[in-house]
């Protein structure tokens, strides 16, 4: 019994000199397993005649604050083949065949089209499928005459923590 304990209280010290308590280590854990490195974006556009890139290669991150709220920011090349950035919060209280439903608010730039350029809000529809490590999203990108340019965009994304 003695030498359980000791090798408890060991534990504990060297996770304390650390700066680590297992409640700390199990919240850091925890918050690794809410971040979200995302792709860029495939979209498939709904006018299939203007020349739009359909590959938009990127980087950005999302972290989920519950089953309903997350955060995002990124940047990728859009179908222009311009270099765009992107802020945004997702609303999803909903669930879908299996999916997180409901909207991402927020800003773009980089859409010579839309405000020269420079950022202009979105509020555009989103399913989220989350795996262990592995999800998806997919948005409903509205046309915007003369502005934007519709399409179904996915989003490759993948979890930097264990679930």
């Amino acid at each position: 019994m003695y030498k359980r304990q000791a090798r408890a209280s060991a534990l504990c010290l060297a996770l304390a000199g650390l700066g680590h308590s297992p409640a700390q280590a199990q919240t850091e854990a925890n918050w690794a397993s809410r971040v979200w490195v995302n792709a860029g974006f495939y979209s498939y556009h709904f006018n299939r005649d203007q020349g739009l890139r359909d590959a938009n290669p990127g980087l950005g991150a999302e972290y989920r604050w519950d089953d309903t709220w997350s955060i995002t920011g990124g940047a990728f090349t859009n179908s222009e083949n311009r270099r765009s950035h992107y802020l945004g919060v997702y609303y999803q209280p909903w669930r879908v065949l299996g999916a997180r439903a409901g909207v991402v608010v927020g800003g773009f730039d980089g859409y010579v089209n839309a405000n020269h350029g420079g950022w202009f809000p979105a509020v555009i529809p989103v399913l989220s499928w989350e795996g262990e490590r592995l999800g998806l999203n997919a948005a409903l990108v509205p046309s915007i005459e003369n502005r934007l340019h519709g399409a179904l965009s996915l989003q490759l994304k993948w979890r930097v923590g264990a679930p």
